[in-house]
């Protein structure tokens, strides 16, 4: 019989190493009801794809062990014990001082001896940043497809090259199951992220359980800013207590971050509007798939915040660029944002091979004012290559993961602070706004919007904050 826990653990975690076994078949009970519900949905040739799903989540969540076993264990190197103790101070201080989920998440940790959790594949015509679209049972319609196995991936970008798309095959370190899944043990820590940044690791775990706090189906802007405005708030707020050079080196992360997200972003309105100037007959393998129905993803918040088809069960965190926090992939652009970009009407449409060539030259332009970039940064004593492998490979699917995806942030940065940047009233402020339909919460949230001081007027009233008698930032 369990005599129960031990002191300074927690019960769910505990009980996991009692479950290896009650785990294995669980694992093959699940298993066999998906295929099944997969069989009745979808007919057979998608159930080789849900049966790697289900079984490489399954077998990733019996890979991990409590968080306090790790450390306990002798054989555990310092430098990950190390990680792991900062990345259980930060699972406390989200629950304590920002009063996000006090859950079983991120409270173990599987070491998955491999560079990613799953692998994504999106895939865009050469002459658009759309992207391709696949459905799911549960998850719904979304703009890439993931596989555990890196070969799988590979093997479908190479098929759909040979379609004629771009395609962009990346590893995902992270995804997040919105917490449906702490009865099981719920999302652990990965070797795939846990030797990233103070800073963000920080952000990482702040942006998942804000997700746990607040979802709304079908509004992606909505979850993504709410879950970004936290991440942003808490992190300065964690950083607050910490010494100054672990401040001084994320600060110095986040400026290269801010210079290159505004050079993809460069790039990206460029393309779009040179698209938006084809004007002719759509790429054959976009009309292929809009003929079956496969337009564009209505909502990518999945691939941030519902159950992600890579396991079935989750939700991808980031993407290659290595970006963490507010700089994950965000959703693909429509229609509607291609009608909206800029340059549209300021010349005539073009015939596809100027468009091509054109659209080569921006390319060009793109790497060559990146170099620029490292230059300048190597320039200040702070080189920085994280960029070069997505540099070198960016093309329209990319771009069309890139997009700029944190439109309500600063509506949620004002809320914070017209709730006296006090946590409890913040998030029950955006409960609220949760329950309202959508015209209201658009019509609320532009409001805060527009009243929201600029940047550099807002960040100085933020840091002015105090909770508990102590300046927050």
């Amino acid at each position: 019989m369990w005599p129960g826990p031990r002191a300074g653990q927690t019960i769910i975690p505990h009980t996991m190493r009692h479950l290896r076994r009650p785990l294995a078949r669980f694992r093959r009970v699940l298993l066999g009801a998906l295929v099944l519900a997969a069989l009745a949905a979808t007919g057979c040739q998608s159930l080789g794809y849900y049966a790697q799903s289900v079984n490489g989540h399954l077998t990733l969540m019996n890979a991990a062990r409590p968080v306090n076993d790790w450390l306990q264990d002798e054989r555990t190197p310092p430098d990950l014990q190390a990680r792991l103790q900062l990345a259980q101070q930060l699972r406390g201080f989200a629950s304590q001082a920002l009063h996000l989920p006090d859950n079983a998440s991120y409270r173990r940790y599987a070491d998955l001896r491999r560079r990613a959790v799953v692998w994504n594949v999106a895939a865009a015509p050469p002459d658009s940043l759309t992207l391709k679209s696949w459905c799911f049972m549960v998850v719904g319609c979304v703009s890439y497809r993931g596989y555990f196995d890196e070969a799988e991936a590979q093997a479908l970008g190479r098929q759909l090259a040979q379609q004629g798309w771009e395609v962009d095959v990346y590893p995902v370190p992270a995804y997040s199951t919105l917490g449906w899944l702490n009865w099981l043990g719920g999302d652990p820590l990965l070797s795939t992220f846990i030797v990233y940044g103070e800073g963000d690791l920080a952000g990482l775990l702040f942006h998942e359980l804000a997700h746990q706090q607040v979802y709304v189906d079908h509004d992606s802007a909505f979850n993504e800013s709410y879950a970004t405005a936290v991440e942003r708030l808490g992190v300065r707020q964690w950083l607050a207590t910490r010494p100054a050079e672990v401040r001084e080196a994320h600060a110095r992360g986040q400026r290269h971050r801010r210079e290159f997200r505004a050079l993809q972003q460069r790039t990206r309105e460029a393309l779009a509007a040179l698209y938006a100037r084809g004007g002719g007959a759509p790429h054959a393998a976009a009309a292929s798939a809009a003929e079956r129905g496969a337009g564009p993803e209505p909502d990518a918040s999945r691939r941030q915040a519902t159950a992600s088809q890579a396991s079935a069960l989750g939700a991808n965190r980031t993407n290659e660029s290595g970006l963490a926090g507010a700089d994950r992939p965000a959703p693909p652009l429509t229609a509607g944002d291609l009608n909206q970009a800029p340059g549209e009407g300021e010349n005539g449409p073009l015939d596809r091979a100027a468009l091509l060539a054109r659209k080569t030259q921006l390319m060009q332009d793109f790497a060559a004012q990146y170099r620029a970039l490292q230059t300048d940064w190597a320039a200040r004593g702070e080189p920085d290559a994280r960029h070069d492998r997505w540099v070198a490979k960016a093309n329209n699917a990319s771009f069309g993961l890139q997009s700029v995806y944190q439109g309500w942030v600063p509506a949620f940065e004002a809320l914070f602070e017209g709730q006296g940047c006090d946590w409890p009233r913040f998030h029950a402020a955006v409960a609220e706004l949760a329950r309202q339909p959508r015209p209201a919460r658009d019509a609320a949230l532009s409001r805060l919007a527009e009243g929201a001081a600029p940047a550099a007027v807002r960040q100085p009233a933020l840091a002015a904050c105090r909770v508990f008698g102590s300046s927050v930032f």
